[in-house]
């Protein structure tokens, strides 16, 4: 393949977007060894372009929690269960924390503009579900943030956002499912409007089952993403070869 960058930015953007769609279908199908090393003269010779898009595509996949930087270049991040849970627990002490602190204090209140401008862009997406997409847990991380900062407490977000930056690698594949958007579309219309008519305990309780009453429902989701990852990468050969 001609690399056709040189001298036209315009042309960048779109190799540089199949270049991270390619490398995230192969990374979250297991497609690619966690042992292998992933290097930008490699990708770039694979791909057949310079190694800007690359390094910008592979970027993006760093802070996807996909990849993770080595000396060498980049390397498959394959989640430790331990980490997960932890990470999950974290996640729900925040979430749950913007409400009670709300049912605990009257004084406090979620500002009604900000999570009504929210949920008009879930209406909207209830007309028309998105297809099955691991991309859609960008839609619910911004659903997740813009309920929180609406409780007044941005460093409860600053968490939050770091939280479901490192397990989006798993989160991914709750909507890849058909069903999950929809599903999750429906719930958070349900928490959102609740919390508008402050009926804050049934919100509050809504989103606990919503983002794992209990942390079994956790260990069986990441569990089954985790093997997945594991199980597919262990079948296949070593990937890019030199």
């Amino acid at each position: 393949m001609t690399d056709r960058t040189t001298g036209a930015g315009d042309v960048e953007a779109p190799l540089r977007e199949r270049v991270y769609l390619e490398l995230r279908d192969e990374l979250l199908g297991g497609r690619i060894p966690p042992a292998e090393r992933l290097t930008e003269p490699r990708l770039s010779k694979r791909f057949g372009v310079s190694r800007t898009p690359i390094r910008e595509a592979v970027t993006r996949l760093v802070a996807d929690g996909l990849l993770q930087r080595e000396d060498y270049g980049y390397s498959v991040v394959v989640p430790s269960m331990s980490r997960v849970l932890d990470l999950y627990e974290v996640r729900i002490a925040v979430e749950l924390r913007g409400i009670s602190r709300s049912i605990e204090n009257p004084q406090v209140r979620h500002d009604a503009d900000q999570l009504g401008a929210e949920l008009e862009r879930w209406y909207g997406l209830r007309v028309d579900p998105p297809e099955p997409s691991p991309e859609f847990v960008l839609e619910d991380e911004q659903f997740h943030a813009e309920l929180l900062g609406s409780s007044g407490n941005s460093e409860l977000v600053a968490v939050l956002v770091d939280v479901n930056r490192r397990i989006r690698r798993v989160r991914m594949y709750d909507f890849t499912i058909p069903g999950r958007i929809e599903t999750s579309i429906d719930e958070h219309i349900e928490i959102a409007e609740r919390v508008l008519e402050n009926d804050l305990v049934t919100a509050h309780r809504k989103l606990h089952e919503h983002i794992g009453a209990s942390l079994e429902i956790v260990v069986e989701r990441a569990n089954r993403a985790i093997a997945a990852m594991n199980a597919r990468a262990a079948e296949l050969p070593i990937y890019l070869g030199s």
